[in-house]
């Protein structure tokens, strides 16, 4: 066992952020996902980060073998699995695509790690989605209610997942964050799309009027969490990530709104809301805190504040990027 990380699903947003985390330590990183690297303004660690870093573009849909062959060579002592298909309104067109990322995949990949003798420690990023809508602070012994393919798909590979443990001690932990966001999202979610349509003056599609509530969290606070998960959290447990505070995302967009000097009624549209959509995610972190001691640090109002500063430093070049999900099947 080396004292590398491997990280699957280094090119999505918390992947990515989680890298910058663990290279600005000085550690060593080994990075897995499909798709090539994108541009730099959406890929934190090629910019400031110091450690020693490996990319390699590799699907787990299609080189689990070579993902194999990889963690055989490396014998990373941590790994951490933030790859899935993540789209929530999407998942309802191909529901197929979900199935096979999120759960066959991710379910072979389960298998192909059980015998790591070597292995210390394997981190499963999961999603609150798989409780459904919520109605007061849900903890992580919370019964499954998924309603989207998406949520379903990721609880399957959750539940099996405890099969693992149960049944061949795969050393695993897992977590669960609120709605992240930060610098270098990807610009189709909420934040940093409001952020763009405000400034390009550009309409911004509000569905269901937005009265959905959520608990945001800026991404730093989660790779923090991430990190003490991964190393102090107990064997077989699941943690959950969050504020304290929930906003409704309309409340959202008007804050964005106001730190951004545009009228809320000039950009925003609304249409109907999304099949499945639920009302509320709210989690109760408190295992998180009790247990390991951790605590976030960034408000809303300040997060925002530095995803805006982020905008505008890069505004050229996000300009010109698609602002929509475009599905990678």
């Amino acid at each position: 066992m080396s004292n590398k990380t491997l990280i699957i699903g280094s090119n999505s947003f918390s992947g990515a952020a989680f890298c910058e985390h663990l290279l600005n330590q000085d550690q060593q990183v080994v990075g897995i996902s499909r798709s090539a690297q994108p541009i730099a303004e959406l890929l934190p660690y090629t910019q400031t980060a110091r450690g020693q870093f490996q990319f390699y573009q590799q699907d787990i849909n299609k080189h689990l073998d070579l993902i194999g062959d990889l963690i055989d060579k490396e014998k990373p002592k941590y790994i951490y699995n933030f790859a899935a298909q993540s789209m929530v309104g999407q998942s309802w067109d191909i529901p197929e695509d979900w199935f096979l990322t999120n759960t066959l995949s991710t379910v072979k990949l389960f298998n192909l790690l059980k015998d790591k003798e070597w292995l210390h420690r394997y981190i499963h990023i999961s999603t609150p989605e798989v409780y459904g809508s919520c109605t007061g602070y849900k903890a992580e012994s919370t019964i499954y209610n998924p309603s989207t393919p998406y949520a379903t798909s990721r609880a399957a590979a959750d539940m099996s997942l405890k099969n693992f443990y149960e049944v061949y001690k795969l050393p695993f932990v897992s977590t669960r964050a609120a709605n992240v966001y930060g610098a270098g999202q990807q610009l189709y979610r909420i934040i940093p799309k409001t952020i763009l349509c405000g400034l390009l003056g550009t309409k911004l599609t509000l569905h269901g009027g937005g009265h959905s509530k959520r608990s945001f969290i800026e991404i730093s606070d989660v790779s923090s969490a991430t990190q003490i998960i991964g190393e102090q959290g107990e064997l077989g447990q699941t943690y959950h990530i969050s504020t304290k505070s929930t906003v409704s995302i309309r409340q959202l967009v008007c804050m964005i709104c106001e730190q951004l000097g545009v009228d809320f009624t000039a950009l925003v549209e609304i249409s109907d809301d999304r099949k499945g959509k639920d009302d509320a995610y709210l989690l109760d972190s408190s295992k998180l805190r009790n247990e390991l001691a951790w605590r976030d640090k960034i408000t809303l109002e300040t997060g925002i504040a530095k995803t805006i500063a982020w905008v505008r430093d890069n505004l050229d070049v996000l300009s010109a990027q698609p602002l929509n999900y475009i599905h990678k099947p």
